[in-house]
């Protein structure tokens, strides 16, 4: 398993977990675990650099007949332009290229 030092959170990520807290005001002990969560992790930043490389792969996708979700182009944008490996379980995700994704669902934990 991946030290915490080694993990990080999108900012992207992280703007979709406040949505889904304000969608549940009353949930004050989820709200402190999302806090605690995004403090332990950090926030990966949105820069200029990562707007240029979600042009460029949004523009790709378009461009192979390979559309995505605006939120989920915008993750996977981030990791791609950051050099981070996405973790997820989401199989469209590998339909970005270059992108590295790994599944959580089924990692060994090796």
């Amino acid at each position: 398993m991946a030290p915490m030092a080694a993990l990080c959170l999108s900012a992207i990520t992280g703007a979709e977990l406040m949505h889904g807290l304000a969608k549940r005001p009353g949930a004050a002990r989820l709200a402190r675990a999302v806090d605690e969560l995004l403090r332990r992790l950090g926030v990966l930043p949105w820069t200029p650099s990562v707007m240029a490389g979600y042009g460029e792969t949004r523009a790709a996708m378009e461009s192979q007949g390979q559309p995505m979700g605006a939120l989920d182009l915008l993750i996977a944008s981030h990791a791609l332009t950051t050099g981070a490996v996405l973790v997820t379980n989401d199989q469209a995700f590998r339909r970005v290229p270059g992108l590295v994704v790994e599944d959580w669902s089924t990692s060994t934990g090796n």
